[in-house]
């Protein structure tokens, strides 16, 4: 799949011209029954428990509920089927992963197309990924971990929670920016992954900080860097790994999106609704137990970070020839 950026944002702000008065029909009460909110995971999941929390703050906002409706299946490729299909009103919702860009280029054949079938809302939060390692590593620097990879040609192991997962993603990334070969080890979900990293039979893992950081801190797991653009808070001395590697920078994100054509008054209205939630100590609290981030954008600006996202895991794809049918 050739994917420019130019067109990657037309394609996310470009839904066909919905005629001004349905437009304006639809949009001047919204919303007048309840909504629901596509969830492509199951309950309990770290993107569960924050829809859920951004569903109770949108039903009290806007008063009427919001409803979280758990689809899970194909790495949230099911939900977003379904959404993509739905009436373009604002009462279906997609809850959007950073597994939606990957999944655009990683799956050839989807009866649906993330970026030309949705229209971005809103960018809820941000998750830094870590770059960590079982302690029978000797390296303690992202440098050291280069020089051992290298000496070691494709006998490290790197787990991941499954082909396509943000971990793998991640990892391929790493690979494709400083030349090391490592063997990939997909698990099915990244908590198995994370258990046999702890347990040393895998050696790395490019993982979600909040679900590593009470390994790290009792020391069975031995931090390298942190894969955002910026420092975490939970490990303020620990380096970011695009210092050591230009260029790197993978973080998983959470957002919502609604079917293509859906007005742009009611975009906006969700729009403008999720980030005053977002500023709000109550969910940034709620988030923060998740070790995410508040990240308020505009549509446009998310249509931006979707379309840069989608651009940077399309060269990973095409350099670690990775398909899924």
């Amino acid at each position: 799949m050739k994917l420019s950026r130019r067109s990657l944002i037309s394609g996310a702000l470009g839904a066909a011209v919905v005629p001004v008065s349905y437009r304006a029909s639809l949009a001047l009460d919204y919303p007048v029954r309840p909504a629901r909110i596509i969830v492509g995971f199951p309950p309990g999941s770290s993107s569960d428990i924050v829809a859920r929390v951004v569903a109770q703050s949108l039903s009290e906002r806007l008063e009427h509920p919001f409803i979280v409706d758990n689809r899970p299946g194909a790495s949230g490729n099911i939900a977003a089927e379904y959404v993509a299909k739905a009436e373009p009103d604002g009462y279906t919702i997609l809850y959007t992963l950073s597994s939606n860009t990957i999944n655009a280029v990683l799956y050839d054949n989807l009866n649906f197309d993330f970026v030309r079938d949705f229209a971005p809302v809103a960018c809820i939060a941000q998750l830094p990924l870590v770059m960590e390692v079982n302690p029978a590593v000797p390296a303690k620097t992202v440098p050291e971990f280069i020089a051992y990879a290298k000496a070691n040609p494709g006998k490290i192991e790197m787990a991941s929670g499954g082909l396509g997962s943000p971990q793998h993603m991640a990892g391929e990334l790493f690979q494709m920016l400083t030349g090391v070969q490592m063997l990939h080890v997909p698990y099915k979900g990244a908590g198995p992954a994370l258990t046999d990293l702890v347990g040393g039979r895998t050696q790395v893992m490019f993982d979600v900080l909040a679900a590593s950081i009470g390994f790290i801190q009792a020391g069975q797991l031995r931090p390298l860097a942190i894969c955002s653009k910026s420092r975490s808070a939970a490990l303020p001395d620990l380096p970011l790994l695009g210092d050591s590697v230009p260029g790197f920078e993978a973080t998983a994100w959470h957002g919502i999106g609604v079917p293509a054509r859906t007005p742009a008054e009611i975009v906006a209205k969700l729009n403008t609704e999720v980030n005053a939630a977002l500023a709000t100590p109550s969910m940034a609290a709620a988030l923060a137990k998740l070790g995410a981030d508040p990240a308020p954008m505009t549509p446009a600006q998310f249509a931006t970070f979707i379309a840069d996202d989608t651009e940077k895991w399309a060269k990973v794809v095409k350099f670690a020839h990775i398909k899924l049918d």
